[in-house]
């Protein structure tokens, strides 16, 4: 299984790219983390969110981070990553939004909507917490 972050924002060197760095070595699985450019959607939340929907390939799974959505234990998420893998889903994408968080679009499309908990965590933090 791949396992792909669409986010909004660029991550510069520093202490959350070292922690995305280090939990993403951790994995046995494939990572890609694409970068949805702030530049290119000119703070545009709507064209920030067709973006990150065009980056998402064809029969993924699509997770939305939103603070609106389901809060799961670990062992939960991991049980339903599981059985996405075991039912041959070969790309799970996991979108996080940028300052205005996703669009309703990105929502709309996505097939869960994953919380954090009830607080709103740095965009840059959240890829190493994925």
């Amino acid at each position: 299984m791949r396992i792909r972050l669409i986010a909004a924002g660029r991550m510069r060197r520093g202490v959350e790219h070292d922690l995305y760095e280090h939990y993403r070595q951790r994995l046995r699985w494939e990572v890609e983390l694409r970068e949805i450019d702030d530049r290119k959607t000119g703070g545009s939340n709507e064209r920030e969110g067709e973006a990150i929907l065009a980056a998402v390939p064809d029969g993924s799974v699509l997770v939305a981070l939103d603070e609106r959505g389901r809060d799961m234990a670990s062992g939960a998420l991991a049980k339903k990553i599981g059985a996405w893998r075991d039912t041959g889903i070969s790309d799970l994408v996991f979108a996080i939004g940028g300052a205005e968080g996703l669009s309703d679009q990105v929502r709309q499309e996505a097939d869960l909507l994953l919380a954090f908990g009830s607080a709103t965590w740095p965009h840059l933090l959240v890829r190493g917490m994925l």
